[in-house]
């Protein structure tokens, strides 16, 4: 019998991406892999009235004539398990989502997050207390005392409702999360910027963790990893604070690794968390390969993390290579005023080079991208923090309803259709002008692929697993993902 592939395309024109969500479909996807079928998603935003997303099918084996170019799977050629793909859910996250009409907002975490109903996003990071988008300052322990420790209320009544009804929508989503800063009482300058982890405090720090953890559980949300420190090396957001490879090394060796493993915690630990030039300190150079030349700290840590404002991703294959027993995630980037705005031809293409391909290609389990939603001021935001950025999606502060789909939203949904939890990177030959390409090996037994296509023509491409094979057309300026 034949095998069909349900096709859905993402390509960018230079337009704005305001929407309403009822004015894009909300396509299942779900992986039908079987004698008869596979499935195949790409969403396109194009310049055609209020249809921007378009979804088709391909037929398997068919008789397409002549084609630009061919991509050939590398089916043996099985590297990385791939994490997922997904968004940072912030306490001003949660306050935006909660101002929504619960259908609505239900039906676009479903869009989201579902593998059977939506794009199976499956990736989320949550900040451990406050960050530069939050409410308030805060930590779960700012009375003096590890006694002292509570969760916050932006927890229990932003972040935890909006993580349950995710995980009730995608019971598989990994939960990534991190501080920006200790409480004062254990910093070196008591403020709630920059300062350092006094080392008198690494224990109570530790307990700090095992107990946010166990907080969360509580709550029936389980932690999948952690950072000691996001941004280690920035002394400026709002709330900051200074850790250095050998201070990271050291608190993990000696407090936060051993009291995880004592409270039989499972929690994965990444080290570093920021950016992939390491800030330009000449110190700081290759961070976590510093740590893991211990290997008394290094037994504690799974991998290591990456942000996207400085640098270049093959830092990870350097990494990697020096160090190919440890993982490698990318946790954060974020568009704004000072990048392409929106959906436009060169935000889509940017974004999906630099968080799809150059995070895949140099080893990365999957990305995720800042705040899923602010509101139509970039906010709410803190003092000090970023005042400029956009979320995944914005959401009008008129009326709490009307939403503007940026960049990022398509980038990480069109990653995330190709790819089954558990699935595998694999290599592939071949291509055309201007074609770039990732394919995955999934649980299902078949495969998925994401395709860019940064030219300015149309381009036919034939993609064959060895067994299989379909021809795709990509428009100019667009991004596909294929699943069968």
């Amino acid at each position: 019998m034949k095998r069909i592939i349900y096709v859905a395309a993402i390509a960018a024109c230079a337009i704005s991406a305001s929407a309403q969500i009822s004015r894009f479909p909300n396509p299942t996807i779900k992986i039908e892999h079987d004698e008869s079928q596979g499935t195949v998603t790409s969403y396109l935003v194009s310049d055609n009235g209020s249809n921007r997303m378009t979804r088709s099918t391909i037929e398997l084996n068919n008789d397409a004539g002549a084609v630009d170019g061919t991509i050939t799977l590398n089916t043996s050629d099985v590297r990385q398990e791939i994490d997922g793909f997904g968004f940072a859910i912030t306490s001003t996250v949660g306050y935006n989502m909660l101002k929504m009409n619960a259908d609505q907002r239900r039906s676009l975490l479903t869009q989201i997050f579902s593998r059977d109903h939506g794009y199976g996003c499956s990736y989320v990071r949550v900040p451990i207390g406050t960050s530069d988008f939050a409410l308030s300052e805060y930590t779960c322990c700012d009375t003096p005392g590890i006694q002292n420790f509570a969760l916050h209320h932006e927890d229990t009544q932003y972040i935890i409702p909006i993580l349950k009804e995710i995980l009730a929508i995608n019971p598989a989503v990994k939960i990534i999360s991190a501080p920006w800063t200790a409480p004062l009482w254990m910093k070196t300058n008591g403020n709630w910027t920059s300062g350092n982890l006094k080392r008198e405090y690494y224990q109570d720090y530790a307990t700090y963790f095992v107990k946010w953890i166990q907080a969360f559980r509580s709550h029936g949300i389980d932690i999948y990893g952690v950072t000691p420190q996001n941004e280690p090396l920035n002394r400026g957001n709002s709330a900051s604070m200074f850790m250095g490879w050998d201070e990271q090394r050291d608190f993990v060796k000696t407090a936060l690794g051993p009291a995880f493993r004592r409270a039989g915690i499972t929690t994965k630990i990444y080290a570093y968390d920021h950016n992939y030039n390491y800030d330009n300190m000449s110190d700081q150079q290759h961070y976590p390969t510093k740590i893991y030349a211990d290997a008394e700290a290094a037994q504690y840590f799974a991998g290591s993390a990456y942000h996207n404002y400085g640098g270049d991703a093959s830092e990870m294959s350097y990494v990697h290579n020096a160090n190919p027993d440890k993982e490698l995630i990318f946790t954060e980037w974020t568009a704004g005023t000072w990048s392409w705005p929106g959906v436009g031809i060169n935000a889509v293409t940017t974004d999906a080079k630099a968080l799809i391909f150059n995070v895949i290609k140099n080893w990365g389990r999957g990305a995720l991208v800042w705040n899923l939603m602010l509101d139509s001021d970039r906010g709410p935001y803190r003092p000090g923090g970023c005042s400029t950025g956009n979320g995944a999606i914005d959401i009008s502060k008129s009326d709490y309803s009307s939403l503007t789909y940026n960049s990022f939203y398509y980038v990480m949904c069109i990653a995330a259709s190709a790819v089954s939890d558990g699935a595998h990177y694999i290599t592939a030959n071949g291509g055309a002008n201007g074609i770039d390409c990732v394919a995955f090996r999934n649980t299902d037994g078949g495969y998925g692929m994401v395709l860019l296509n940064d030219s300015d023509a149309t381009r036919t491409i034939l993609i064959s697993d060895g067994a299989d094979r379909f021809t795709a057309t990509i428009p100019a300026k667009s991004l596909a993902s294929y699943r069968w």
